[in-house]
């Protein structure tokens, strides 16, 4: 039997491909303990015990950005953190860390490594966190989802994706969608999605646009959030949505996307080999754009800028590219090129070569 801690959390970027990979070592070796470190903080404090899985807490320290107070704190409170860890590898007898970057990542890679066993890094986006960067340095293996992330000895794994998404058969799926959203499965639809809090630039371009897109022979279906005030035309051929809890359906209809460009998001379009539509999340440190740069390379993807996005350019690029049938079946191919469901194999197979199996 072999336990295993994974290491990760904060938002559901960390967290998604940590239980991707829990449930991946859980259904090839049911003897094998799967233990997960998290915040009290982090989303992983829901998620993971909803999966199922046992979930062990560290103190959050972030790293400090500037001189003050916590940055003088830190040391200390960092040790602290990682003596919590050694504590746990310890007591339950842990043979392997896995980390996904986040909070929790950065203490269990400095404990593994004091503890003597083999610890492994997965970045999920093409720009890496901090805690990452620092543990690739020692780790027995670093696996990322996008080609040309700068991380030390890192190969190409992919990302560990929902199963839902991992066995889904668009073709097979699609008048079952098609019934779902109330559509025609013979027509091609536009799926415009933000999130689950949605994108405001995406549902005023296309509050303002849709007609264009239907005018174009299009279907459209726009899941605006939640939180969205946008009303509902009732329009034939426009579904909106505030929230969909059939995502899966949504890509099995789905012959185009619009989205932002989260690591999970470009993963599991390009998995699927649906072209697609990048309007980067314009916050943070850039790694959205970051993130859907091989895909734009490989030809499966266009980026337009948050701060153009409207409806005029909806209009102006998207419209005449729905028009281009020939143009898209070469995006589509190309996504399929890049993308892989096999993400969370590759990653267990990483931490089986860590173990010297």
């Amino acid at each position: 039997m072999t336990r295993f801690l994974l290491a990760g959390g904060g938002t559901a970027g960390h967290v998604n491909p940590l239980l991707a990979v829990a449930d991946g070592l859980r259904a090839r070796a049911a003897d094998d303990t799967v233990l997960v470190l998290g915040t009290r903080e982090g989303l992983e404090a829901r998620l993971v015990p909803e999966r199922g899985y046992e979930l062990v807490f560290v103190d959050k320290v972030p790293f400090p950005r500037r001189p003050n107070k916590a940055a003088a704190a830190f040391p200390s409170r960092f040790l602290r953190a990682v003596g919590q860890v050694r504590a746990i590898i310890r007591e339950r007898g842990i043979d392997a860390v896995v980390g996904f970057g986040g909070y929790a990542s950065a203490p269990a890679y400095v404990a593994a490594r004091r503890e003597r066993i083999p610890f492994v890094v997965h970045e999920a986006n093409a720009k890496p966190g901090l805690a990452n960067v620092l543990g690739a340095r020692a780790a027995a293996g670093v696996g990322v989802a996008f080609e040309g992330t700068p991380l030390r000895g890192s190969v190409v794994v992919g990302m560990p994706l929902r199963r839902e998404v991992v066995s889904l058969d668009r073709a097979a799926t699609r008048d079952e969608a098609a019934a779902f959203f109330g559509l025609d499965a013979s027509r091609p639809t536009l799926l415009v999605f933000g999130g689950s809090l949605g994108a405001l630039r995406l549902n005023q371009a296309f509050g303002g646009a849709y007609a264009d897109v239907l005018a174009a022979g299009w279907q459209l279906v726009h899941v605006t959030g939640e939180r969205s005030d946008l009303a509902d035309p009732g329009v034939p051929g426009y579904v909106l949505r505030r929230y969909v809890d059939r995502m899966d359906l949504a890509f099995a209809i789905a012959d185009m996307i619009v989205s932002r460009a989260g690591a999970a998001t470009v993963s599991e379009i390009s998995a699927l080999g649906i072209p697609a539509v990048y309007v980067p999340y314009a916050v943070g440190n850039g790694e959205q754009r970051h993130n859907a740069a091989s895909a734009v390379a490989a030809g499966a993807a266009i980026i337009i800028d948050d701060a153009d996005f409207t409806a005029a350019r909806v209009r102006e690029t998207l419209v005449p590219l729905l028009a281009d049938r020939t143009r898209i079946d070469a995006m589509a191919g190309a996504a399929a090129s890049i993308g892989t469901r096999t993400g969370t194999e590759n990653v267990i197979a990483m931490i089986d070569r860590a173990l010297g199996r």
